[in-house]
């Protein structure tokens, strides 16, 4: 007997969850379907799109509203004339004509909800594509201009004596420049980081934590021109030498800029490792500073990691504070210490300003590829780092 009204319990569970997905769907869409109706009369409500009662646009109707609206836009720039024609133009007065069509329709048939959803949806899109289209045009222009010079010797040779008759000219030594002045930078800037995000984190050190913080948040916000100005004010101090410029110059005003981006992001990677991790550590009577070691840094090392490398490719393409600390110069310097040191970014300004376009352009693909790598990379750590389960 209680299986019997177990089942009719459930019949009747099931019919109510039936009857509330149906009240919902009827609230949602407007249209009020009785299950009562037969299929012909409920195809029928279902199939007649285009009425003011219907809910619903058919999906092919978004594209095309698009492809009547380019037209539309086109035959507009024809009639004005030639010399009107403008492509990102066009594009703009039809994704307008575009949005302002959608809405209309879509009120008239979908109702307010419906149309507003729709808007914001299109929207969106639209903010998606007007900033990934830069992005891909860039990209492409950088790739097919600056292959051309693409060869073994541009990646050995120098500019210098690049004026001569069968000269080669290349970007080596600005490659080992960059390679220099971005590594020294890294190797100055993450352990001050880290280390000081630890502190601010972990010890909690008070007033002069806030002072810190506050310090940290107005360098994350100067110029980079002032971190350079900064550099080549202080080392010729320093060294007695007015003229003094050198890589390890450039690395210093790089440091200036690197350093509260490292500090942002552990800090923030610090802070998301949970208490109860902490606590564990100091019930079985571990210390705070291995427990920092061992627990937090471990736990936090993905993030860390991936945060210092997009810190690292965040500074590899500065150039106005390399203009005026490391300079540029024709041929190789491998100390940071003496002499001036040619890099990437300079290098392709100062092709630019001469008007060796193909090297600058050459330059720029070579930087962006040292980008991209670094970013890729960063994703690889944080994958292989990540914990486990």
């Amino acid at each position: 007997m209680s299986q019997f009204s177990s089942g009719s319990d459930k019949d009747r569970m099931t019919d109510d969850v039936d009857t509330r997905l149906r009240d919902a769907r009827n609230a949602r869409t407007g249209v009020v379907v009785d299950p009562s109706e037969s299929g012909q009369e409920v195809g029928e409500v279902a199939g007649n799109i285009f009425d003011r009662g219907a809910r619903h646009l058919p999906k092919w109707a978004p594209w095309a509203v698009a492809v009547a609206s380019a037209i539309v836009i086109v035959g507009l720039f024809s009639l004005l004339g030639d010399g009107s024609k403008s492509l990102v133009a066009m594009v703009a007065l039809t994704f307008i004509l575009y949005l302002i069509a959608m809405y209309v329709i879509g009120r008239y048939y979908e109702g307010d909800r419906p149309s507003a959803d729709r808007m914001a949806t299109t929207l969106i899109s639209g903010s998606f594509l007007l900033a990934v289209v830069p992005l891909i045009s860039l990209l492409y222009s950088v790739i097919m201009r600056g292959f051309e010079e693409m060869s073994p010797t541009f990646f050995s040779h120098t500019t210098e004596g690049m004026t001569l008759s069968g000269a080669m000219p290349g970007a080596g030594h600005a490659i080992m420049g960059t390679l220099e002045i971005t590594i020294s930078t890294a190797l100055i800037a993450i352990p001050l980081g880290i280390f000081t995000a630890i502190y601010l984190v972990e010890y909690r050190g008070g007033w002069l934590s806030r002072v810190i913080t506050f310090l940290v948040d107005i360098m994350t916000g100067i110029p980079s021109i002032v971190a350079g100005l900064f550099a080549a004010a202080m080392l010729p101090v320093l060294v007695g030498d007015p003229g003094y410029r050198s890589g390890f110059m450039g690395s210093l005003a790089l440091v200036v800029l690197m350093t509260p981006i490292v500090i942002r992001n552990t800090e923030e990677m610090l802070r998301l490792v949970s208490n109860e991790l902490r606590e564990a550590a100091y019930a079985l009577g571990v210390s705070k500073s291995r427990t920092i070691v061992k627990v937090v840094l471990r736990t936090a090392l993905p993030g860390i990691v991936s945060g210092c490398v997009i810190a690292v490719a965040r500074i590899i393409g500065e150039s106005a504070p390399l203009l005026i600390t490391a300079g540029s110069t024709d041929y190789y310097n491998f100390s940071l210490f003496n002499d001036r040191v040619m890099t990437l970014p300079v290098f392709v300004y100062n092709q630019y300003v001469a008007g060796n376009f193909p090297l600058a352009w050459a330059g720029a693909l070579v930087l962006v590829l040292i980008v991209l790598i670094l970013n890729l990379l960063a994703r690889v750590i944080a994958k292989v780092f990540a914990p486990k389960g």
